[in-house]
């Protein structure tokens, strides 16, 4: 058997809103042989023109590319479906045959909106008035509708109605990019919302991330004090007529039932006030006014949509020692609550949101600060009504109500979960239960934090696209799920917000350009933060193949480096500058937030860093001149990097956890000092009682490090600590995320802090990549990214009697599983999958008694060469599924 399955187009399965001029698929082969590599492809193209008209025939192609092979050929025409199959040839000639046809529609590709801006009137609607507006007009149909898409942005948050129906199923659209520069549009097919005759096309505009409360200066509107939509609805009749209408004057608007509507406060509903929008005899309707605003900076939709993913049953109904009604979710969530109450007219229910309950079990809100959290609903009265909120989300495990009858029931509320539409890649497991609920709780971080942007975290009065959380979680979000999409849209916006300069803004989208964020003039460009820059791009390379991703981010990255060059007096070091170095490390002095490591060292450490995969990254490109140029400086910077920090007897002088690990994997040091690093690290730890005191700088790396440098009994022992400070004490005091503090709860039941204490917030969690790059041993090749080429070392360790993990790459299923058996022995199962080859290392095993007795004859097929290892025996081999046993020493 052989086949051509899963076909994409930019990631996606059958997108609508393809703005590019060569988009690009992929591909995956099935087969069930081993050794498996395409040899050549063939692509066939036809544009829907009322009828399938080819386009383009690739003729057979002889490459094993599979993933994204851009169509150059076919030119695209604006507002068009365009078909696509493919057939492959494997290395001994078998063709797979054609694969199911998949699409992808082209959005306005440049076209000028012939759409105006329209909003509510100001004589109705003042700038301070927080009632969310209603637009709308009626269209008339003029024969059989072919297709009908609609092409639709705002100024804030839009949700749209066609006759009553919902359009679409995303949220929190256009999403949040850095407004001024970028504005996303969305592409929607409601060829099957309209009906004959008249049709009634409205919207609610919410003021979101645009006009909404956001970061700490409550009083000021960041980007706008004005919500406005901009829609185009393009018709296409069976005649082959068409029929375009568009926001402009002869549009209507009036208050919507929505009272107030803001990301961190909440949502406010009166349903005694909603409107029949198919009705023309209501009154409170009034012409729109048409604004000014550019429409130069539109784009197509780059991310996948907020979608909600999942529903949620509260596990209990609480009554708290201070007399609360609260429910409990089991689980801390992003989201919303889906609700049901009864009662009379007038009569108002609340439910307020928060991740914890206090040592007495009482509901706590104190860390959420300022965000209120707050849903108020009012009913109309009658029959059973139910609500969600529609402009809003919440973080929470724990809901407070109030107002709601004695009789309320469970199955009254459901939690409806929320994220941006990232496929599920990743998958582990192993024999420790309280390592899975720690996986469970970094997917969950990564849930609750990918809503459209990276946030720090979704609860408090924050939730913003902290820079240095995004570069350390990236990796192990890739592992988790599909996230290039994600990032595409992100660092695309890191590079609009990047200073002339170079330098990189603390979050993304940038706020400082508006209002002063509480850090100064200091607001920009802290080391291990501004990195993302050069980080995210390369980890999204490595994981998913992407080079028109890193060429686009290229002079970002450059960029950023010659920011840090221009730092200061001595081009080689940077010494200068705000940074919040090892931040939230266990080192740190009393009351403050910055660990011990010195942050000029962490800032150089991260300077040679970003140089290294700015390198890295030239090369990769084809930019020789580039790389050289860039390994001068390096070596520069390590020169550097010694005589300030490296002392006589090949010590480091900045005598900390994460010093050592910075160097050690950053490859700063060689030699004797790095000797010295590695005995360093294991005597800090043994100090610390076989504990970290790292913070956000050094925990992501620190397992890793250890894992590389012969002390993988050592990196184990860590995540298997189940007291402060440890991965696993937070699992045992019932978290169901990652916190932002170690001891977010204290052994005694209280808490860290009030002021910035997140019971959601992923940093943390980047001990993800471990999991599945070190114990299950599943990473990619620099030099064949993308999982092309796999290298696969798995590293038992003490503790775990079986670990197993999954990743659906680009090209299909890659998995690594191992096992202890009872005989001592040491079972070890892999699947690699076709059109990729994978160097193995087996733990443990020794060369001659693996070849001779422990693989079967039927086993050896598709392995091409074995090698004695220096800790087992290394395997080249092509595709397909492997099972080992051998002997593993004691």
């Amino acid at each position: 058997m052989f086949a051509i399955e899963k076909l994409r187009c930019e990631y996606k399965q059958n997108p609508l809103g393809i703005d590019l001029a060569a988009a690009r698929i992929s591909w995956q082969l099935v087969t069930d042989r081993r050794d498996c590599k395409q040899a050549a492809y063939q692509i066939q193209v036809a544009m829907d023109n009322g009828y399938r008209e080819m386009r383009w025939d690739s003729g057979r192609v002889e490459s094993s590319q599979s993933i994204h092979v851009e169509m150059e050929q076919v030119k695209p025409e604006a507002r068009t479906r365009y078909y696509y199959q493919i057939r492959a040839w494997d290395q001994g000639g078998v063709c797979s045959g054609w694969s199911e046809t998949a699409f992808f529609e082209t959005g306005l590709m440049g076209e000028p909106w012939e759409g105006e801006w329209i909003s509510a009137p100001t004589e109705y609607f003042t700038e301070d008035s927080e009632v969310c507006p209603q637009l709308r007009t009626f269209v008339e149909l003029k024969g059989m509708v072919a297709s009908a898409r609609i092409y639709v942005t705002a100024l804030g948050l839009y949700e749209l109605q066609l006759n009553g129906r919902r359009v679409g199923d995303h949220y929190f659209t256009p999403g949040w990019t850095s407004y001024g520069k970028r504005l996303q549009y969305q592409t929607y097919d409601v060829t099957n919302l309209l009906s004959g005759g008249t049709n009634m096309l409205g919207a609610l505009l919410g003021n979101g991330w645009y006009k909404g409360h956001l970061g700490w200066k409550k009083e000021e509107k960041i980007y706008g004090s004005t919500t406005a939509l901009l829609l185009e609805l393009h018709i296409k009749y069976t005649d082959g007529s068409t029929q375009r209408i568009h926001t402009g004057q002869g549009w209507e608007a009036a208050e919507s039932a929505i009272r107030m509507s803001d990301i961190y406060m909440g949502e406010t509903y009166d349903a005694r006030l909603e409107r029949n929008l198919m009705s023309t005899s209501e009154a409170g309707w009034h012409p729109v006014a048409v604004i000014g605003h550019t429409k130069d900076i539109i784009v197509a939709q780059e991310n996948v949509p907020v979608t909600r993913n999942e529903n949620l049953q509260p596990i209990a109904l609480l009554t708290t020692p201070q007399g609360d009604k609260v429910l409990d979710m089991g689980q801390n969530m992003v989201g919303w609550l889906k609700f049901s109450v009864q009662g009379k007219a007038g009569e108002t229910v609340e439910l307020q949101h928060a991740e914890i309950l206090d040592r007495d079990g009482n509901f706590y809100r104190e860390n959420i600060r300022s965000a209120t959290q707050l849903i108020r609903y009012t009913l109309k009265g009658g029959e059973i009504e139910s609500y969600e909120p529609h402009f809003t989300f919440q973080g929470f495990r724990y809901v407070k109500l109030t107002g709601f009858p004695e009789t309320v029931q469970l199955e009254d509320f459901t939690g409806v979960v929320v994220h941006s539409d990232m496929e599920r890649t990743g998958d582990f497991q192993c024999s420790d239960p309280l390592v899975n609920q720690l996986h469970h709780n970094i997917l969950w971080g990564q849930k609750g934090n990918f809503l459209d942007v990276p946030t720090d975290c979704p609860q408090r009065d924050e939730r913003l696209g902290w820079t240095g959380d995004a570069q350390m979680f990236v990796r192990t979000a890739s592992y988790l799920m599909n996230t290039a999409p994600f990032f595409t849209k992100w660092l695309r916006d890191l590079k609009a917000d990047q200073t002339p300069e170079g330098g990189i803004p603390f979050y993304v989208p940038n706020l400082t350009e508006a209002f002063s964020d509480g850090w100064g003039e200091t607001s920009n460009s802290s080391a291990a933060w501004g990195d993302a820059a050069a980080v995210c791009p390369w980890t999204i390379y490595e994981m998913y193949g992407d080079k028109r991703l890193l060429a686009e981010q290229y002079e970002s990255m450059k960029s950023w480096v010659g920011y840090i060059r221009a730092q200061g007096d001595n081009p080689y070091l940077w010494n200068t500058g705000f940074h919040f170095g090892d931040w939230l490390a266990l080192d740190s002095k009393p009351d403050s937030y910055v660990g011990a490591t010195d942050p000029n060292y962490v800032a150089t450490a991260f300077y040679a860093y970003s140089v290294s995969l700015t390198i890295k990254a030239a090369a990769a490109l084809g930019n020789t001149k580039d790389a050289d140029e860039y390994r001068e400086l390096h070596r520069r910077i390590l020169e550097a990097f010694h005589e300030e920090y490296v002392n006589p007897d090949g010590q480091l002088s900045v005598p900390t956890q994460t010093a050592q690990v910075l160097a050690l994997r950053f490859d700063l040091i060689d030699g004797v000092a790095k000797e010295q690093a590695i005995l360093k690290l294991a005597e800090l730890l043994s100090e610390a009682g076989d504990h970290l005191t790292t913070g956000f700088v050094g925990t992501p790396y620190l397992n890793p490090v250890l894992s590389d440098n012969g002390h993988n009994a050592l990196a184990y022992k860590l995540l298997f600590q189940k007291d402060y400070p440890s991965w696993l004490y937070q699992v045992t005091k019932g978290a169901t995320t990652i916190w932002e503090h170690w001891d977010g709860i204290r052994e005694d039941g209280s808490f860290w802090s009030a002021d910035m204490n997140s019971f959601n917030h992923y940093a943390y969690g980047a001990i993800g990549e471990w999991l599945y790059r070190y114990v299950a041993g599943m990473g990619p090749d620099e030099a064949e990214p993308g999982f092309k080429k796999v290298h696969i070392r798995p590293r038992p360790g003490q503790g775990m009697d079986f670990a197993r993990a999954s990743l659906e790459t680009m090209y299909g299923t890659l998995a690594s599983s191992w096992r202890r058996l009872e005989d001592g022995g040491m079972e070890v199962q892999i699947t690699v999958p076709a059109n990729t080859s994978a160097v193995v290392i087996l733990p443990g095993a020794m060369l001659q008694g693996l070849l001779e007795s422990r693989i079967p004859v039927e086993q050896a097929e598709g392995i091409y060469s074995t090698l004695p290892a220096e800790t087992g025996v290394q395997i080249e081999m092509g595709s397909g599924s492997y099972l080992f046993t051998y002997g593993y020493p004691s």
